[in-house]
């Protein structure tokens, strides 16, 4: 596994669940195009395979 993982929002959260936005709050994607790099733990890998339809993933 990758140290970090990067993540980006692609697709907005308007008309998803409450809790997919709070995923999405959790993760720290607020805005939509916007960049994240975080520890890669399973605790986030969990989180982003619930909103992988509107993320894009890269690992470094």
């Amino acid at each position: 596994m990758a140290e970090t993982i990067t993540f980006t929002l692609v697709k907005s959260g308007i008309g998803s669940t409450k809790k997919i936005n709070a995923t999405l709050t959790g993760l720290g994607l607020t805005k939509m195009n916007k960049k994240i790099t975080r520890k890669d733990t399973a605790e986030i890998r969990g989180m982003l395979k619930k909103v992988s339809h509107l993320v894009k993933v890269e690992e470094i």
